[in-house]
């Protein structure tokens, strides 16, 4: 039964409005017990106080509300407009609150007492202040920590998804067809006496896989070695389509420096050459730019092969490739709304890739 009940209560507070409603009633019916108590002994008409506290109560309740809804406003503004915007708020709620709770209180008793009206306004907006001021503490307090978790699941989630990008890389690495095609190159190149051809081969093909095994998906790379890790699949790549894979970089200004996901531009090249340039005769050009403006890193990925359908464009990126797939998610999930990624038809022909993400250095 205990089970059940507990069951029962995850979810109905398993949202955050849930909890909002939960938290707010139960603090206020904790100010209403403490008020009530405290008041019992020198109040004569229990029934009269009674209802003054509950009327106290539930303007404390609506004027709170309210501040919630100017806090969220307030919620994605800097710092300082922040903090000034909430000071001045519970400032106005404070003010307001405490004339409902002194008229109520004038209304019922008549004459508070013999002190001099500003001594009286003082103490009652003193004491509205005070609690209100405790009201926002809490409310920004748990919203801080609530970002907290939600960023730290974000996190966890990024961390779960680079590790699922870096298996299924690994899958398309020790795939037996990319296995075969390379060694088939090396032993080719056996065949024709070309040794130094096929040792830099084996090589860059140990290095790239060490580089796969020992790599940390999570860790961010700068760019330039982001570009230095792909090279080694390129070198691997260019042997086998000899001369019918060419590689364009151009790295701009500050971009060789930006730090990206570990991992990242692999599965959009290899993506590039299976779909573009190993379906034209004589062959084609991987490009790869980058350049950084207005704070962000501007990544393009392109080749000159055919292209994609508007079907495939729109499939692209959701269930269209595990590694592009991927690449994706690890955005979303690291960057959230900060980052794009958009595949176009590029107008020469071939398949454009853009990323947009925050640019970060070491």
């Amino acid at each position: 039964m205990g089970n059940k009940a507990f069951q029962w209560l995850s979810q109905r507070l398993s949202s955050h409005k849930s909890q909002y409603w939960a938290l707010q009633l139960s603090g206020w019916a904790g100010y209403t017990l403490v008020t009530f108590i405290s008041s019992f002994f020198w109040v004569k008409d229990h029934w009269v106080h009674t209802g003054y506290i509950a009327m106290a109560t539930t303007a404390g309740i609506l004027l709170s509300g309210s501040m919630r809804y100017g806090f969220q406003r307030l919620w994605n503004k800097p710092p300082a407009t922040r903090f000034l915007g909430s000071l001045l708020l519970v400032v106005l709620v404070a003010v307001l609150w405490a004339a409902i709770k002194f008229g109520g209180f004038l209304w019922l008793y008549g004459k508070a007492s013999d002190e001099h009206p500003v001594w009286q306004a003082t103490y009652w907006f003193s004491y509205s202040f005070m609690i209100l001021t405790t009201w926002a503490a809490l409310y920004y307090g748990i919203k801080y920590y609530q970002t907290s978790q939600t960023q730290q699941a974000k996190t966890l989630r990024a961390e779960s998804m680079a590790h699922q990008a870096q298996l299924k890389m690994l899958r398309y690495q020790l795939n037996p067809h990319f296995l075969f095609n390379t060694l088939n190159a090396i032993s080719t190149l056996i065949l024709d006496n070309d040794g130094r051809t096929a040792n830099n081969m084996v090589t860059r093909l140990s290095q790239f896989l060490r580089h796969s095994l020992d790599n940390d998906p999570m860790q961010k790379v700068t760019l330039a070695k982001e570009v230095e890790a792909l090279m080694l699949y390129l070198d691997i790549e260019k042997v086998r389509f000899a001369d019918r894979l060419g590689v364009r970089l151009d790295l701009q200004g500050e971009s060789p420096q930006a730090l990206v996901p570990s991992l990242l531009l692999q599965p959009l090249v290899e993506n590039a050459i299976k779909y573009g340039i190993s379906q034209l005769e004589w062959g084609g050009e991987i490009g790869i730019k980058a350049r950084v403006f207005a704070g962000e890193l501007l990544l393009e990925v392109t080749d000159n092969g055919p292209g994609m359908s508007d079907k495939e464009l729109g499939l692209i990126g959701k269930g269209y490739g595990v590694g592009i797939r991927n690449t994706c998610e690890r955005l979303r999930a690291l960057f959230g709304d900060d980052q794009r990624v958009h595949f176009r038809n590029r107008p020469e022909g071939g398949l454009s890739v853009n990323i947009r993400i925050p640019f970060e250095q070491e």
